[in-house]
């Protein structure tokens, strides 16, 4: 297949193909072949998309089977099996056992889809319009969640006005404390002309921002302001959900319980287009069919997500991110935090950025990681963040080996 083909009559906007500009055909578990038949060790994971790696043998016989038999594909919101057996596989696996009593609502295909959901549904609840989001949150392309956005050249795209959301620093630009008493201030002053808002919306760690962790003590504090002062909290676990920080659901570790979640990407189990909006059950106040989607109702993708989480069960997915998590944070603070007291290393779980605070060096590791045999992408401010965002079942050799070549593309850079 030549290139040739993408770049006449593919739109402009394409991108990840400019970083990895070959044409891949084949993957597995951690690893991409192109059709020259050239290996990457993949880091990139598909935006966060294939946690259980590429082609997972379990999930692939699940979807051959239920195609292979003639079941339904497409429901929209009838009752089906696969979608009945991922509800309860979900409740009695994930929710119930962790002390969450959250209904279910199958928005449409992708992240963005679940958060414009509950942007609305906190709107429909509450009677108010503004949102608070934070600076550096990454929410989705639509113009709802775009309004969430925070980064300049993704707001660019939109064509229009973005509003009905305030940004407000985050914690990590001036310390925890601030930024909870300025979510405080705003709330409480009769001057701050901020109108007092439906939800807060947040990431507990903003991924596409930069790779930065909220801390549980922050969360905490946003979730007590909250309650006080009647305004829904919003978790968009889309990037960091499905055990990629180590727990199935990123907030756990603060002992809270957000009004709204959103998930989508690794809930797909293998790729497919998924997503879903937790609410508690007192905020379910929908009229039928007053938020759908056509693709709401695709029992494929439910048969993977099932699927997928029998695997974060049978194989214990959440200790193997942390014992994953120990050899990556071991790795950067011996092997790469040396290569320079510039750069910055942040994550946790299977997330880490290293943060080199400037774009044209960051494009450059990733360029040199790329010709190594490693894909990976960058994120943050400018873009000046070295993303590292594994599969989570990926071999502890292979982890060690992507690992050595972020450091040695790195050095290269920097030397």
């Amino acid at each position: 297949m030549d290139k040739e083909i993408f770049e006449t009559y593919e739109s402009e906007v394409r991108s990840y193909c400019r970083t990895f500009p070959t044409v891949f055909n084949k993957a597995k578990g951690s690893l991409l072949t192109d059709q020259e038949g050239r290996t990457y060790i993949d880091f990139f994971n598909g935006a966060g998309t294939l946690n259980y790696g590429h082609n997972p043998d379990f999930i692939k016989k699940q979807l051959i089977d239920y195609l292979e038999s003639d079941n339904i594909v497409h429901a929209l919101d009838m009752y089906a099996v696969a979608k009945g057996e991922f509800i309860e596989r979900l409740q009695t696996s994930i929710l119930q056992p962790r002390g969450f009593n959250y209904k279910l609502q199958f928005p449409g295909p992708t992240g963005t889809n679940a958060v414009e959901a509950a942007l609305k549904l906190a709107r429909k609840v509450t009677k108010r319009t503004n949102v608070l989001a934070f600076m550096g949150a990454y929410h989705g392309m639509t113009l709802g969640s775009l309004a969430a956005t925070s980064d300049d050249s993704s707001r660019a795209g939109a064509g229009l006005p973005l509003s009905g959301v305030t940004h407000i620093p985050a914690p990590y630009q001036y310390g925890d404390d601030f930024a909870l008493e300025y979510l405080t201030m705003v709330l409480t002053d009769d001057h701050s002309g901020i109108d007092k808002p439906a939800a807060i919306i947040l990431e507990t760690v903003q991924a596409e921002g930069g790779v930065y962790v909220f801390s549980n003590e922050f969360l905490q504090g946003v979730e007590k302001i909250a309650a006080e002062h009647g305004i829904l909290v919003i978790v968009d676990d889309i990037q960091v959900g499905c055990s990629r920080t180590g727990s199935f659901l990123s907030f756990e570790r603060a002992g809270i319980h957000p009004d709204m979640v959103c998930l989508s990407k690794s809930l797909g189990g293998y790729g497919m287009a998924f997503s879903l909006m937790l609410l508690k059950p007192e905020l379910d106040i929908w009229h039928p069919g007053e938020h759908n989607g056509t693709f709401r109702g695709n029992q494929l993708a439910m048969v993977a997500a099932t699927a997928g989480l029998q695997i974060t069960i049978d194989q214990n997915i959440e200790q193997g991110v942390s014992s994953r998590a120990k050899i990556v944070s071991e790795f950067l603070t011996t092997e790469v935090a040396p290569l320079s007291k510039e750069i910055e290393i942040r994550g946790m779980g299977l997330i880490w950025g290293i943060d080199l605070f400037d774009g044209d060096k960051a494009a450059q590791v990733a360029r040199e990681c790329f010709s190594r045999g490693l894909i990976l992408e960058r994120a943050g401010r400018d873009n000046g963040v070295v993303k590292l965002m594994p599969s989570l079942v990926i071999p502890e050799e292979t982890l060690l080996e992507g690992l050595a070549i972020v450091r040695d593309s790195l050095a290269h850079v920097m030397k």
